[in-house]
């Protein structure tokens, strides 16, 4: 499965911006999905996960603010990014990966790291 995310870019406190994921396999459903970050001289950290049935888990620190969703017929996920600030400033990376589909308080569930990552794509949020 190969990823490919799009859709980052600058943006200032408040503004929108929304991330796309493209899989290259429709086996990409069978997995766990969800968006990633890390920020310098931090750990990588959850933001969103999703399952195959729809259900979702999202990080306490962007919730009722983020937005992870599916298009099945694309193979393409997304994140909408809503009432941004400065500490959403990251490299975010989609993930595939086989695994507990939660996003915990801290740290990685385990097969996170050894899943389908793709490149990033760098969000800065200007305050």
């Amino acid at each position: 499965v190969q990823l490919a995310e799009s859709g980052g870019g600058s943006v200032a406190a408040g503004g929108s911006l929304r991330l796309s994921c493209e899989a290259s396999d429709y086996m990409y459903k069978m997995y766990c999905r969800g968006w990633f970050r890390q920020a310098p001289g931090k750990e990588r950290e959850g933001v969103a996960v999703i399952r195959s049935d729809g259900e979702t888990a999202y990080a306490d620190a962007v919730k009722g603010r983020f937005t992870i969703s599916q298009d099945n017929t694309t193979n393409t996920l997304y994140l909408q990014m809503s009432s941004v600030k400065a500490e959403d400033t990251a490299m975010y990376y989609c993930v595939a990966y086989r695994g507990w589909c939660t996003v915990p308080a801290g740290g990685l569930v385990p097969g996170v790291e050894s899943g389908y990552w793709g490149q990033g794509t760098q969000v800065t949020v200007s305050s």
